[in-house]
């Protein structure tokens, strides 16, 4: 499996090769320097894990980079890494299918935190597939997530009491929702009461 860093800064995508690899050494990323390479280059270079998407590319206008690696590659998680604002494009970038929102001017450890997030290893998927949704076949992070859904806090709340960042928290619920087969927190919170597991 291969990260592909898609941006036409040549010391971001450094950067950002630097950042994945301190989340999972070893990783095979990929420099993509713009949008219409990237069917060819993946390819050439093995299945996506992730892709790493710059909003400000030369062949790109607005949400459409998003927009076309998420009709091309509907399963792959997608992290838009940008200098555009969290206030201005976030919800946007989300909207159209983005799995994280992730600024430029974050620190290290807040974009680490959400690549880390997205990096699911092969092991994890296979145990994943392997059994049904149970409290021991979830992370620790994940059974937190469910009681504080159940102390009815927001994202907001939420990333204070873990001390991440709120772009880490949509990123862990992303995680949970396709976890539970569920798309909505009150949906995850059915399913947990229904279950019994607001005593884990």
């Amino acid at each position: 499996m291969t990260v592909y860093v898609i941006d036409d800064h040549p010391l971001m995508r450094d950067a950002l090769t630097m950042l994945v690899h301190r989340v999972k050494p070893g990783l095979k990323i990929i420099p993509i320097h713009k949008l219409n390479v990237v069917e060819s280059t993946v390819e050439k270079n093995g299945a996506p894990e992730l892709f790493c998407l710059d909003l400000q590319l030369p062949d790109t206008l607005g949400m459409s980079g998003v927009q076309v690696l998420k009709a091309k590659f509907p399963n792959v998680p997608l992290a838009v890494v940008t200098s555009a604002s969290a206030s201005e494009f976030e919800a946007r970038c989300l909207e159209a299918g983005a799995n994280a929102f992730i600024e430029k001017s974050n620190s290290p450890t807040q974009i680490i935190a959400a690549l880390r997030s997205l990096l699911i290893t092969e092991e994890e998927e296979a145990s994943e597939d392997a059994a049904p949704a149970g409290p021991t076949k979830l992370s620790k992070r994940q059974k937190q997530l469910i009681l504080m859904l159940d102390q009815g806090l927001s994202n907001r709340e939420i990333a204070e009491k873990l001390d991440i960042s709120e772009h880490t928290v949509k990123v862990h619920f992303w995680r949970l929702f396709r976890r539970l087969g569920v798309n909505s927190r009150t949906q995850a919170l059915h399913f947990a009461r229904t279950n019994g597991w607001l005593g884990i």
